[in-house]
C-alpha cells in the first residue's frame, strides 16, 4: 500500500529543523531511521503531512566516552551501538538490548533518537535507558535543556517532546565499581516485539544491594521504573528469596493485557521468570554470588 501525500523537507541544520517544527506544530514530524514512522504512513494507520527527514545533517552520529559517562548522538545507528566495543564493555544491559532489537535490517538504518523518540511502549531501549538513569538533551525555539529518562516517556507514543524540539543527544552516566545489569526479553518470534522484557541495573557492597533501578517493557501503556520492586532488593542480601519478591513485585506492578500473544496472567508469570534471570545475571555482571 502506498502512503498518503506529504511534503519531505531535507533541512542541513538542526536549527532549520527547529524553524519546520514550529512552522507545522504538531503536523511536522522527525524521520530519523524512519523504521517506526514509515510502516504507519504504508499502512495508512497515520496520515502525516509533513516529514523532517535528519539524513542530511552532519555530527549527529557519535558515541564518546567522557570522565563520568558517554554520550550517543541521537542519529547513532542501533547496529553502530550493538558492534561498539564501548558499550558492551561499559554498559552490557544496552548491549543486551540492542542486539535483539528487531532483525538486522532494521539495526542498520534504524536509530536510537527514532526509537526513543517514538516512545513505542514495546520497544527495548526506553527501559534499558530509565534503568540506566540516563539523560536526553532536547533542543527547540526555546534552546537546549535536559530531561531524564524516566521523564521523558509520557504515555503510550507520547514523550516530553514539544512539537518544535528534537532529541539530539543520550548521556549515560557510569555506574560504580561494582555494577552490572541485563536485559531479558521474551517473544515468540524473531521478528516480533517483546511479549515481555525487563531491564535491571544494580550496584552492589559485597552481595548486598546498594542501589538498583528496574524498568519494565511491553507490559504497560509506557516503560517506567518499577520501585515498588527496587525497595526489595536495596540495602539488602540477594538470596534467591529476596530476587523472588522482588520478580514477584515486577509482576504485581505491570499492567499487561490479554492479546494473540497471551493472557495477562500468562504475561505477569513470563515477566517473573525473566526478572529473577535479569537479576541474577546482573548480579554476576557486578561481581556479585
Amino acid at each position: 500500500m502506498n502512503p498518503p501525500t506529504f511534503e519531505y523537507f531535507a533541512p542541513t541544520g538542526i536549527d532549520e529543523v527547529i524553524d519546520i517544527l514550529a512552522k507545522y506544530p504538531g503536523e511536522a514530524k522527525i524521520l530519523a531511521g524512519g523504521q517506526s514512522i514509515l510502516p504507519l504512513l504504508k499502512s495508512r494507520i497515520s496520515s502525516i503531512p509533513y516529514l523532517v527527514s535528519l539524513s542530511e545533517i552532519k555530527g549527529m552520529s557519535y558515541v564518546v566516552e567522557g570522565k563520568d559517562g558517554v554520550k550517543i548522538g541521537s542519529m547513532t545507528i542501533d547496529s553502530d551501538l550493538e558492534n561498539s566495543d564501548l558499550i558492551e564493555k561499559r554498559f552490557p544491559i544496552l548491549h543486551d538490548a540492542t542486539k535483539q532489537l528487531a532483525d538486522p535490517l532494521v539495526r542498520n538504518v534504524g536509530t536510537i533518537g527514532g526509537n526513543l523518540s517514538h516512545a513505542d511502549p514495546a520497544n527495548d531501549l526506553p527501559a534499558v535507558m530509565i534503568s540506566l538513569g540516563a539523560r536526553f538533551t532536547i533542543r527547540g525555539k526555546k534552546g537546549s535543556r535536559e530531561v531524564e529518562a524516566r521523564d521523558f516517556f509520557m504515555d503510550t507514543f507520547t514523550t516530553a517532546l514539544e512539537p518544535d524540539e528534537i532529541l539530539t543527544e543520550v548521556y549515560i552516566p557510569f555506574w560504580g565499581r561494582n555494577s552490572g545489569g541485563a536485559y531479558v526479553k521474551f517473544k515468540k518470534n524473531t521478528w516480533n516485539f517483546s511479549v515481555a522484557a525487563v531491564a535491571v541495573q544494580l550496584e552492589l557492597d559485597g552481595n548486598t544491594c546498594k542501589k538498583a533501578q528496574i524498568a519494565t517493557t511491553a507490559v504497560s501503556p509506557k516503560s517506567g521504573r518499577v520501585e515498588s520492586a527496587e525497595k526489595h532488593l536495596v540495602g539488602k542480601p540477594l538470596t534467591d528469596d529476596v530476587i523472588k519478591k522482588a520478580a514477584e513485585e515486577v509482576a504485581a506492578s505491570a499492567e499487561p493485557v490479554t492479546d494473540s500473544y497471551g493472557s495477562e496472567e500468562y504475561k505477569r508469570e513470563i515477566l517473573k521468570r525473566i526478572t529473577r534471570e535479569a537479576i541474577k545475571k546482573a548480579i554476576s555482571r557486578a561481581g556479585g554470588n
